[in-house]
């Protein structure tokens, strides 16, 4: 395990994303921590939205999907063709037009779910979502679990320890070793912070995205 992964050493990571005024993903860090502690009941619009910003999300930076979604949100309900004016890919605005007209099926649908792990399969079978962006569709939803992204999985292999299992880190398929190690960096975290594992995944990933990690051969600095 690498000492670097703390209490203070997550609390500043913290602190320094928010005097950046980088706490956010979809919503502030504020509100996330607020929607894992006590998630609520979306209504089919509220939904159908954070699916969508899901969507728009993979592949591009938050600043883009957020300032993407919001205008297709304004828009809504709206044609394929229109909102291809506004965002030109063609795939991800035409799961995000079945999302919005089959969202009150698939809020339902979820919101019938009991298990984690059946909300988890539930939501990898709305369009568009896959194996790693569901958990991040899922931890907005207000579960409290992580998004495996290649980030993540380089600081769980980095406090492992184990540098063999960097060939295996893969955005487009989890090693079962690699989330290993990353599920016992959350779970210290979590007992060292008393913090929701979902949390500690948001200010990890955008601490990493920005700069405020840095990987180095003999561990880790920020």
């Amino acid at each position: 395990m690498n000492k670097i992964f703390s209490a203070s050493w997550l609390d500043n990571l913290d602190t320094r994303l928010r005097e950046m005024g980088l706490d956010s993903d979809d919503k502030s860090f504020d509100e996330i921590r607020e929607i894992l502690s006590c998630p609520p009941r979306l209504s089919p619009d509220e939904f159908a939205s954070s699916v969508s910003y899901v969507i728009l999300a993979s592949g591009f930076s938050q600043k883009t999907a957020k300032k993407i979604h919001k205008i297709i949100m304004q828009k809504m309900p709206a044609n394929p063709g229109d909102l291809l004016k506004v965002f030109n890919n063609k795939n991800k605005i035409n799961a995000i037009c079945k999302v919005w007209n089959n969202r009150q099926d698939f809020c339902d649908g979820y919101y019938k779910c009991v298990s984690l792990n059946d909300k988890l399969d539930y939501l990898q079978k709305l369009p568009h979502i896959g194996k790693i962006t569901v958990n991040h569709l899922a931890r907005n939803l207000g579960e409290n679990v992580v998004k495996y992204d290649i980030w993540i999985q380089r600081l769980g292999v980095l406090y492992g320890g184990n540098r063999a299992l960097e060939k295996k880190i893969d955005n487009g398929k989890l090693d079962a070793d690699v989330k290993k190690c990353c599920d016992e960096m959350f779970n210290h975290l979590a007992h060292e912070t008393g913090l929701p594992i979902g949390y500690i995944d948001v200010v990890l990933w955008k601490s990493c995205q920005n700069g405020l990690i840095k990987e180095l051969k003999n561990g880790c600095e920020n």
